[in-house]
């Protein structure tokens, strides 16, 4: 099922169930028992498919993107978090941070998995089967704030305001058994940045989320952006960071495209 959260008409705000051209209302609770409904919705407005929990998220967990960076492969998953503040809608713009300026803002398509019920010290052979579902993710990065000015921590310099842009929807996770078979791409400006596939991970979905949950509960609609591949804009030769007026696209196949432009923040 692909889930979609939009905004109608009238102002209110929904989940949907979303075929061919049409979406209609979700019945049941989203992070319990669902059904496609019978009632068409007339969206106006595509949202982020999840209000997130909590977003933890994933260094270094594709070895070409290690090897770009010319670091080590971990010995355990590099584990950061971002503020559920910045999440953004598809087709909304990123915003270039100008009052702590950077122009340093980076790229990086990931694949999300969004967590469908509570989970603590879970196996990895039974993680999978937390999983409500799948979407695209793109780990927007000052660098300078998450190198120089960050105090040796990530968190400031990958949580800006627009910095966590997530959909067009949430895939079911029975439509995707297998999240390590998926290609992965970044385009920009109609251009492929970054190209590679979620088997290239070093630390899988699963041993994600085993290792996420050891002694800590994850909560339904906890977020896991599980990495980035090769070709980010700070490893390129010269280096491309995002400006106002590009478009940044990020590609799963068997999920869809998340397309945002940028924009200096106002």
């Amino acid at each position: 099922m692909d889930i979609v959260r939009v905004q109608t008409q009238d102002g209110s705000i929904h989940y949907g169930c979303e075929v061919g051209d049409a979406v209609f209302c979700l019945q049941g609770e989203l992070y319990g028992s669902f059904s496609q409904g019978a009632e068409l919705l007339d969206p106006v407005r595509r949202l982020a498919p999840v209000e997130p929990t909590a977003i933890y998220a994933i260094g270094l967990n594709y070895r070409e993107h290690a090897a770009e960076m010319k670091s080590e492969l971990p010995e355990y998953p590099v584990v950061f978090m971002k503020s559920t503040s910045s999440v953004l809608d598809p087709e909304c713009p990123i915003a270039l941070p100008r009052y702590l300026h950077s122009d340093q803002v980076d790229y990086e398509c990931e694949l999300a998995v969004v967590i469908g019920k509570t989970c603590k010290n879970v196996a990895v052979e039974e993680a999978l089967d937390y999983v409500l579902g799948y979407t695209c993710a793109n780990d927007v990065s000052a660098r300078d704030w998450q190198k120089a000015h960050g105090g040796g921590q990530w968190v400031k310099g990958k949580s800006f305001d627009t910095f966590c842009p997530l959909g067009p929807v949430l895939v079911t996770a029975d439509r995707i058994p297998n999240p390590q078979i998926l290609p992965i791409r970044t385009i920009l400006n109609g251009e492929i940045r970054q190209e590679s596939y979620t088997g290239d991970m070093i630390f899988t979905v699963a041993e994600l989320i085993a290792f996420l949950s050891g002694s800590t509960t994850l909560l339904p609609g906890t977020v896991i952006l599980t990495g980035t591949p090769p070709g980010v804009g700070v490893a390129a030769n010269p280096q491309r960071f995002l400006k106002p007026g590009d478009e940044v696209a990020i590609e799963i196949s068997g999920i869809g495209i998340l397309r945002n432009p940028v924009v200096a923040e106002g």
